[in-house]
C-alpha cells in the first residue's frame, strides 16, 4: 500500500470536503431552503448504505423523492415521481453535496466504489471478491465515470475492483477531472 493509499488520499479528502463545502455553502443553504419551502418533509435523505469492509453506515444527500420512498438502488429510481426541486438537483446532482459530511467524518472519499444499499447483495458479494469492499466507498468513482445506461453489476464491480488494485494521486485527479466532464455534458435523450 502506497504512502498516498494510506495516509494521502484521507488528508486529500478532508481538504477537498472542508474546502468545498465552505465554497459552495450558499449552495447548499439555497437547495435547502428551497427544498424545505416547496415540499414538506425533511431536507436531508438518511440511508443506511454498506461502506469498507462491508460495515454500514449513514449515507447523506438531499432529498429529491417523496418522504415514503422505499430503499432502492440509484439505477432504479428513474421511475420515481419526483418534485420540481428534485428533478433539478438531481440532474446536476446537487443532491449529493451533503456527502460531503460522510466524507469529512471518514465514512466516504471523493473516490472510490459508490456505496451500495445492503439489498445489493450481489454487487457487494463481487467487491468482496475482487477487493474493492475494502476501499472507502466514493463520491464518484471509475464505475461513474465510464458509466453507461445499464451497465451491468458485473462490469461496475470489474471497474470497482481495477481502481482498486492501484490508487494513486493520478488515477484519483484524473477520475475528478473525468467528473466534472460527466457533470456538465447534456443529458442522455431516450
Amino acid at each position: 500500500m502506497s504512502l498516498y493509499s494510506r495516509a494521502g488520499k484521507r488528508a486529500l479528502d478532508m481538504f477537498i470536503a472542508l474546502t468545498a463545502a465552505l465554497i459552495l455553502s450558499p449552495i447548499i443553504i439555497l437547495v435547502s431552503l428551497l427544498i424545505k419551502f416547496t415540499d414538506p418533509g425533511p431536507v436531508i435523505f438518511k440511508q443506511v448504505r454498506v461502506g469498507r469492509g462491508e460495515r454500514n453506515f449513514v449515507f447523506y444527500k438531499f432529498r429529491s423523492m417523496p418522504v415514503d420512498t422505499k430503499d432502492i438502488p440509484s439505477d432504479e429510481a428513474g421511475s420515481i415521481k419526483l418534485s420540481r426541486i428534485g428533478k433539478i438537483i438531481r440532474r446536476t446532482n446537487l443532491d449529493e453535496l451533503p456527502q460531503l459530511f460522510n466524507i469529512f467524518i471518514g465514512d466516504m472519499s471523493i473516490v472510490g466504489p459508490r456505496p451500495p444499499i445492503p439489498a445489493q447483495t450481489d454487487l457487494i458479494q463481487l467487491r468482496v471478491e475482487n477487493g474493492a469492499i475494502d476501499c472507502r466507498p466514493g463520491l464518484t468513482g471509475l464505475a461513474q465515470v465510464n458509466s453507461f445506461d445499464g451497465m451491468s453489476i458485473e462490469k461496475k464491480a470489474a471497474l470497482d475492483g481495477e481502481y482498486s488494485k492501484k490508487i494513486t494521486l493520478y488515477k484519483d485527479v484524473k477520475i475528478i477531472l473525468s467528473t466534472f466532464v460527466y457533470l456538465v455534458k447534456p443529458p442522455p435523450t431516450y
